[in-house]
């Protein structure tokens, strides 16, 4: 294969200025909100569609900065990417160019990787770089790597980048993962629907963004099964079909906005929210005291009622669905700080998850940081306006909530993170009668 170092990513999206939030807090929040696509789905379900050259379409995908940039770099790739409405996007694979995912992309974009298993499929060779992402600890490639290999690919690693190939057809097999890996599973599940026999991979990551690329897959024509709760079996096929598909909701964002009602003492309604995907999270307001109803398909939680104090402290600590997840791990020590007596925080799935928390503390929270994976939240304390930096996408939401639940006014830096994952996150808020403005950034 030739050298990355030939290549040249044309994809060249013009960089907006920083941006800040601006945040008047004090306001309880009331109204309804629809819940958008997910962000961990829609990435995933992007990439599938490059297993066949018919045409794939999807509806309820977020317009979030992350989705702008998959989508250039598969149009970088000469994947036809159609836009024909807001939320609805048209992919046709017929034609890939360059089988080269470069260096820019993989440094804005993690899930940019998830383009390996498919493209690798499907082609029989692809040259990708070694990501990037949140600065949330590290979240190695190798299994993703070691997948592929048990597949019967040849990668070397040089200069950066992965140069991997598959002589003739990739093979089913075992696909066997030290730990459970989310993105793993779906790098292994992609590339194995096009493999010639029989592929199980265990343990399989539990998602329910997983079982929507499942499905998705099998609208394709693919032969892929959950036959246990953490394996996943697949018989390959030669070739796969377009298909149209409505994206999942995203469980994050219902997460953040439950925690923003609760925290700011108000009012909502989430509609396209299921209430299995935060089985979790509700089960942690049950031992908090936070009143929540689940309906078939919306979420009402009414925190009205609640006064400082009220909350009662809660130990939490993250783990693989459908345990609590580490995403929602940083909105909720925002509402944690509002809870009487000390809560203890354990980040079981990123180290560095937790060093944002020294930000909350310039809103007023006390705090004890105790290493890479715990943290105690010590409360009720009062929240004040004060200025802060996000460093990644769910702590910048997070802080976002804090702002809201805070007196006076906030300037929260760094509002492109946020942009990332959450889809018009600040004209949601302002709908519910938050204060909250989106201005250029002069830090």
């Amino acid at each position: 294969m030739a050298d990355a170092r030939l290549f040249h990513w044309e994809y060249r999206p013009e960089q907006p200025p920083p941006e800040a939030f601006r945040i008047e807090g004090g306001r309880p929040l009331a109204g309804t909100v629809h819940v958008s696509g997910a962000k961990n789905a829609a990435l995933k379900l992007l990439a599938a569609a490059t297993l066949t050259g018919e045409r794939c379409r999807f509806e309820n995908v977020p317009e979030i900065e992350d989705v702008r940039v998959m989508v250039g770099v598969l149009t970088d790739l000469g994947v036809v990417v159609d836009h024909p409405a807001e939320g609805v996007y048209e992919v046709a694979a017929g034609d890939v160019d360059w089988l080269f995912i470069p260096l820019e992309a993989a440094a804005k974009m993690r899930a940019s990787f998830i383009l390996l298993g498919p493209l690798l499929s499907r082609f029989g060779q692809v040259i990708i770089s070694n990501p990037g992402g949140d600065r949330i600890g590290r979240r190695p490639v190798n299994l993703h790597v070691d997948a592929m290999r048990a597949l019967g690919a040849r990668i070397e690693y040089r200069n950066g980048y992965y140069f991997a190939q598959a002589p003739g057809r990739l093979r089913g097999s075992e696909v066997t993962f030290p730990q459970v890996t989310v993105m793993g599973t779906e790098n292994a599940m992609l590339a194995a629907t096009l493999a010639e026999g029989h592929t199980v991979i265990r343990p399989a990551a539990q998602e329910p963004e997983i079982d929507d690329l499942i499905a998705f897959l099998c609208k394709m024509g693919a032969q892929v099964r959950r036959t246990s709760p953490d394996t996943i079996e697949v018989d390959g096929r030669r070739r796969l079909r377009g298909a149209n598909h409505v994206v999942v909701p995203d469980r994050i964002e219902t997460a953040t906005f439950l925690i923003a009602a609760a925290v700011t003492g108000g009012r909502l309604t989430l509609e396209n929210a299921p209430c299995d995907h935060v089985a979790a999270l509700v089960e942690v307001f049950g031992s908090m005291g936070v009143p929540v109803a689940c309906g078939p398909r919306s979420i009402e939680i009414d925190a009205t009622g609640l006064r400082p104090g009220d909350l009662r402290a809660s130990d939490v600590e993250t783990a693989p669905y459908p345990g609590l997840a580490t995403d929602i791990q940083p909105p909720l020590c925002v509402l944690l700080t509002q809870a009487a007596g000390t809560s203890r925080v354990h980040e079981a799935v990123f180290e560095d998850r937790i060093e944002w928390l020294s930000e909350l503390r310039k809103l007023g929270a006390r705090i004890d940081i105790e290493d890479a994976h715990h943290a105690s939240i010590h409360g009720p304390a009062r929240l004040h306006g004060a200025e802060a930096t996000i460093g990644d996408l769910r702590a910048g939401a997070s802080l976002i909530l804090a702002a809201l639940a805070a007196d006076g006014p906030s300037l929260i830096h760094g509002a492109h993170h946020v942009q990332r994952g959450y889809e018009n996150i600040d004209r949601k808020f302002q709908q519910l009668g938050a204060s909250i403005t989106r201005s250029a950034d002069a830090a």
